[in-house]
C-alpha cells in the first residue's frame, strides 16, 4: 500500500513539473513574439542625386558670310564681317563692300568681271544657229545691300546676276532671210589689196548675225581684234586727223556701211563716233569709226522684231542688208 501511494505521489510531482515547464516555454514564445513585433526596422534613407554643375554659357558663334555664284553654286568668297570692321566702323565697312562689288562686276587687271556684253547668235552656211553669249549684269548696289544685311546674322548671299538671252525664237531663225527691209552699198578700190581684205574679213564677221528684239549689237564685240593674228593686213587708216599705215585699215568702211543700213530702221544708238577727217565712201557725217579697245559702234534693236544682218562683198563694193521674215515685215517699226 505504501509503495502504491509513493509511486502515485512521484508521478503527480512529475506531471506538475512537466506542466510548469510547458507554461514557461509558452510564455517565452509569447514574449519573443511581442519583442519581435516591437522591433522597428531602420528606415531607408532617400538616394541623394549628384549635385548638378551650373551650366556654362555658350560662347556666341562667329558671324560668317558666304558669297555664292548662283549659276555654278561655287563659293566666291567667305569672310567674317567683324574682321573687316563691321560693328565698329560700318561706314568704312560699307565702302569696302562697294569697292569689292565693283571689282567683282567689272573685273580687275588680274581677273575678268561678271559683267558681260551679249555676243549675238549667228547662222552658219547651213542655216544652223551658232550660239553666242547672253548679256550678264551683276547689280553692285543690290549685292552691297545683301552683304550688309547678312553681316548682322551671317549666312549665304547669292550674287544678284541678271542674265539676258537674245530676243528671238529659235524656230524663227530659218526664216529671217526671207525679205530685205533695208539696204546700203559703199564702194572701194579693189586694187588696194590690204584695205580690200580688211573690209572682206570684217564684213564676213558680221554676216548672218541675228539681232533679236531688244538686243544690243556691238561692232567691236562682234568683229573682235583687227590684228594680224586674225588675218588683217596693213592699210591706210585715219589717226589724229592723219592718214597713216596700220593693221586693219578699212574696217571703218564696214561699220559705216552698217550704220547707213540700220539708220533706215527704228533702232536706238548706244555708241557712235565720227572720224577726225572726212571719208570718201559715205556722205559727210554719215560715218561710224571703230577701233577694238577704243571707239565702238553700238545700236539697240528697237524695231519690235528680230532681224538678220546680211553682208554681200563684191569686187569694189560692199552691200549690207537687214532681213527678216515675211510675217515680221509688217510689224517692223521704222
Amino acid at each position: 500500500m505504501w509503495k502504491i501511494q509513493k509511486r502515485t505521489w512521484i508521478l503527480s510531482i512529475f506531471l506538475i513539473s512537466s506542466l510548469v515547464g510547458l507554461a514557461g516555454c509558452t510564455e517565452k514564445t509569447v514574449k519573443d513574439k511581442s519583442l519581435e513585433g516591437s522591433v522597428t526596422e531602420p528606415q531607408q534613407q532617400p538616394e541623394r542625386k549628384p549635385q548638378e554643375e551650373p551650366k556654362k554659357e555658350e560662347e556666341p558663334k562667329p558671324v560668317v558670310v558666304n558669297v555664292i555664284d548662283p549659276i555654278t553654286k561655287d563659293l566666291v568668297k567667305s569672310f567674317l564681317p567683324v574682321d573687316l570692321g563691321f560693328g565698329n566702323e560700318n561706314d568704312t565697312y560699307k565702302k569696302e563692300m562697294e569697292k569689292w562689288a565693283k571689282e567683282l562686276a567689272r573685273g580687275t587687271d588680274q581677273s575678268p568681271g561678271y559683267d558681260q556684253r551679249m555676243i549675238l547668235d549667228k547662222l552658219d552656211a547651213n542655216g544652223q544657229i551658232i550660239k553666242g553669249k547672253p548679256k550678264i549684269i551683276l547689280e553692285e548696289s543690290e549685292l552691297v545691300e545683301k552683304l550688309m544685311a547678312a553681316s548682322v546674322v551671317g549666312g549665304d548671299v547669292e550674287l544678284p546676276l541678271y542674265v539676258t538671252e537674245s530676243g528671238y525664237k529659235p524656230e524663227d531663225a530659218a526664216h529671217l532671210d526671207e525679205v530685205a527691209v533695208a539696204s546700203y552699198t559703199t564702194k572701194f578700190n579693189s586694187a588696194v589689196v590690204g584695205r580690200s581684205k580688211n573690209i572682206e574679213i570684217s564684213a564676213q564677221a558680221i554676216n548672218n548675225i541675228i539681232v533679236g528684239t531688244g538686243d544690243i549689237f556691238s561692232f567691236n564685240t562682234t568683229v573682235g581684234p583687227s590684228d594680224a593674228a586674225h588675218g588683217y593686213q596693213i592699210a591706210k587708216e585715219i589717226v589724229n586727223k592723219k592718214l597713216v599705215d596700220g593693221v586693219g585699215g578699212g574696217i571703218c568702211q564696214t561699220s559705216s556701211t552698217l550704220f547707213n543700213t540700220v539708220d533706215k530702221l527704228g533702232v536706238k544708238y548706244v555708241e557712235k563716233h565720227h572720224h577726225s577727217l572726212s571719208v570718201g565712201y559715205v556722205p559727210a557725217g554719215r560715218d561710224a569709226t571703230v577701233s577694238y579697245g577704243g571707239p565702238d559702234f553700238q545700236f539697240q534693236n528697237t524695231t519690235g522684231v528680230p532681224f538678220l544682218i546680211k553682208t554681200i562683198y563684191g569686187k569694189g563694193t560692199l552691200t549690207i542688208e537687214i532681213r527678216t521674215t515675211n510675217a515680221y515685215q509688217s510689224q517692223l517699226k521704222n
